[in-house]
């Protein structure tokens, strides 16, 4: 973790329309910033036709706060917000595809998955399937715990989904004023005419 200890990990929620090229775009902000990009997560939000984008990186207050301007000047972007990991609730998917055979005589390896709060969720006479949810510091805690009995096949993670615990809905708070705005506008648009 190169000189990451004395920067601060960010979590950034970025919604746009859900075109393409927007990914590049947003992406494109954090490489001319020199932002190394920790997870990325997309997916389509509760609003339809906005898609919701979730970037972890290090730094510091300035640059992200640059970083979250320069990406709402995006086309496309509707709104992008930064927070520091005590504002989110975060989560994260990991599978581990592990050696059926060490699973079997390892009886240890059960338990560490079971001490991590993972599931094994398929078995066949090759591989076991574990899979958890959970902070990424636990989920790397039981991949380096699994590493210990060799029995890794293949591991991935999902990169980190976050949700505000903020009271307030900024997203629609703005989305709702947006439309004020729209509504004003015909408004006096129709009596000029």
């Amino acid at each position: 973790m190169d000189n990451q200890d004395s920067k601060t990990l960010y979590t950034f929620i970025i919604f746009s329309e859900n075109t393409s090229g927007v990914l590049n775009e947003i992406t494109s902000v954090f490489a001319r910033r020199q932002v190394n990009i920790e997870s990325l997560n997309t997916s389509a939000s509760s609003i339809e036709g906005l898609h919701r984008y979730t970037i972890t990186c290090y730094g510091d207050e300035l640059t992200m706060e640059k970083v979250s301007k320069q990406i709402a000047k995006k086309i496309g972007v509707v709104r992008s917000d930064y927070y520091v990991s005590s504002d989110v609730y975060t989560q994260e998917v990991a599978l581990y595809k592990i050696s059926t055979d060490k699973l079997l005589k390892h009886p240890e390896i059960s338990r560490a998955v079971r001490h991590h709060s993972g599931s094994i969720t398929e078995v066949n006479p090759t591989y076991a399937v574990v899979s958890m949810v959970g902070l990424t510091d636990e989920i790397v805690s039981l991949f380096q715990c699994l590493k210990q009995y060799d029995c890794v096949l293949q591991y991935v993670r999902s990169g980190a989904i976050a949700i505000t615990r903020n009271k307030r809905e900024l997203l629609n708070e703005y989305l709702d004023e947006r439309q004020r705005r729209y509504e004003e506008a015909e408004q006096r648009e129709s009596h000029h005419d």
